[in-house]
């Protein structure tokens, strides 16, 4: 009998797909851990100084992208200074289509950077697998001008095959002042299954999450080894997280939109 999570394949195999799906992850996140570390930890260095300079660390994403910024910001175990740009605009909260829209319309980017603020100093993390559409390309511009650093994570490959959609011509890889390649294959899904036209199972979120809370988990290490503490939060469902909480929150509820 065949299980619920596994199909015959046109080759008269059975195909597992949980196992299939795990494994590409697992695959993916080795490659990732082997050939991007360098990167994951020059990006680190540049947290923690921004943090020591009392900064912040804004993150962007359109579309699906913007959960990366919803996975970082206000985490229990991750880093306070997080500014999540939660952009209803470019988000799928207002409608897919209206995302994939906002997303491709020049200039919108200076709407972002001037309301949250970005600063000399500060660091933005842009999340974009494809990197070839005019805000994420725009905003990595406009937020070096400002001084800022930028970090993009993105698929070099999928943005390789593909023409950017900003005036510029450039990519966010092209544009970025360091890149790590996530190294997700170009449409994201890994899976192609038997009576199913496209692929399935996408993994970039996974991946991506991966990668951002190693960068933020070594930041806060490189400052506690400095001799200074990481303002970290702890979670609000254990007792004590409330208080301990309360003075981060007194200290950045008026510098992060989100809070």
């Amino acid at each position: 009998m065949i299980g619920f999570s596994s199909i015959i394949d046109d080759g008269g195999r059975k195909m597992d797909v949980i196992e299939e799906f795990f494994k590409k992850v697992v695959e993916l996140l080795e490659e990732v851990k082997k050939d991007q570390k360098n990167k994951i930890e020059e990006a680190a260095k540049l947290v923690k100084e921004a943090l020591k300079a009392d900064k912040l660390i804004h993150i962007y994403g359109c579309g699906h992208s913007q959960i990366l910024a919803q996975e970082v910001f206000y985490r229990a175990g991750g880093l306070v200074p997080i500014d999540a740009m939660l952009d209803l605009g470019t988000s799928l909260y207002t409608g897919a289509l209206k995302s994939t829209s906002a997303e491709r319309l020049p200039g919108y980017e200076k709407l972002l950077l001037d309301y949250y603020d970005i600063k000399e100093g500060d660091v933005l993390i842009i999340v974009s697998n494809s990197g070839r559409n005019p805000v994420p390309v725009g905003l990595a511009i406009e937020a070096k001008k400002r001084g800022a650093k930028v970090i993009a994570l993105t698929s070099v490959e999928f943005s390789s095959k593909f023409k950017s959609r900003h005036p510029s011509g450039k990519r966010l890889f092209e544009v970025a002042d360091l890149v790590i390649d996530n190294k997700v294959p170009p449409g994201d899904a890994v899976l192609d299954v038997p009576g199913i036209r496209t692929k399935v199972a996408p993994v970039s979120t996974i991946i991506n999450s991966a990668i951002l809370h190693s960068m933020l988990s070594l930041a806060a290490k490189m400052l506690a080894d400095e001799g200074v503490e990481p303002p970290v939060w702890m979670s609000a469902n254990v007792e004590g997280g409330d208080e301990f909480n309360r003075r981060y929150i007194a200290k950045y509820k008026y510098r992060i939109k989100a809070l």
